[in-house]
């Protein structure tokens, strides 16, 4: 009887310790996901912002892409994209470099890209970056064209042209933003191609656009030291079919691989300087 007895005990003592075990892990992971690695914490409290210890760069070739699908690498079927390739090819030429973080995001625009980088969390990473890959302006330009392909309208030359007029304003503010987020750091941006080159009715008005908004966008550039803009157009105008995915708007693996060589080609002439 006395033997049973213990053995209830210490099963219940076993019991008790991993139901306290199982709650203090739940509440870690709680806690995990409220406050990530690297992200801000408030105190509830004082509703004051901790302070985060200031970054430091290992290397001026670590990378950061922030931006749109481009940036995050859709269509690359080894989920790679330009940022993870650049990354590649420096290694492979002798150069230290990482990949600090991808910061891309699927359908982000100009006007949704500005407040994001206000996130006290983006912030760190990229001052933890000696190169910030930029890639913006493809959906301000060419969401509706996208609808195009789902039986919907064309968009008007006009309607192009306002788009471009709105979003290089939204651009300027973006730039401005990283330079003052880290002006020791690199700024590459990764230049428009026009996706539907051999769709008719868009390719031409679609053409005007796209050399608009890289004007607009070298001119802004221009206006930082330490910035760099990687041509795009003339890859995908001559080797659409090569470079683009099913999709008929993202490029696929050649294509992301295309844009990297590019990418390290100009960091080969503008981070050493």
């Amino acid at each position: 009887m006395n033997s049973t007895s213990r053995i209830w005990t210490t099963t219940g003592l076993i019991s008790g310790v991993s139901t306290v075990l199982l709650l203090c892990g739940f509440l870690y992971a709680v806690k995990d996901i409220m406050n990530p690695l690297g992200a801000p914490i408030f105190d509830e409290q004082t509703r004051q912002e901790s302070v985060l210890p200031t970054p430091e760069i290992e290397s001026v070739l670590d990378v950061t892409a922030i931006g749109d699908s481009l940036a995050k690498g859709t269509g690359d079927d080894t989920g790679n994209g330009y940022a993870r390739r650049t990354v590649q090819i420096l290694k492979e030429r002798g150069d230290q470099s990482k990949l600090v973080n991808n910061l891309g995001i699927n359908g982000l625009t100009t006007a949704k890209l500005i407040p994001l980088l206000d996130e006290k969390g983006v912030q760190y990473v990229l001052k933890q970056s000696g190169v910030i890959l930029l890639s913006i302006g493809g959906n301000d330009l060419f969401q509706e064209t996208e609808k195009f392909q789902s039986g919907g309208e064309l968009p008007t030359e006009m309607e192009l042209e306002k788009s471009v007029t709105e979003a290089s304003e939204n651009f300027k503010q973006i730039v401005k933003k990283l330079v003052d987020i880290n002006p020791d750091a690199q700024l590459v941006y990764v230049s428009l191609y026009n996706p539907f080159a051999d769709l008719e009715g868009i390719k031409e008005i679609g053409n005007k656009a796209v050399t608009h908004w890289n004007s607009l966008a070298m001119q802004t550039m221009s206006e930082y030291k330490r910035t760099l803009v990687v041509p795009t157009y003339d890859l995908f105008s001559n080797n659409g079919p090569l470079y683009l995915s099913g999709d008929h708007f993202h490029p696929n693996g050649e294509g992301y691989q295309s844009i990297a060589e590019r990418i390290v080609q100009g960091l080969g002439k503008s981070v050493v300087e």
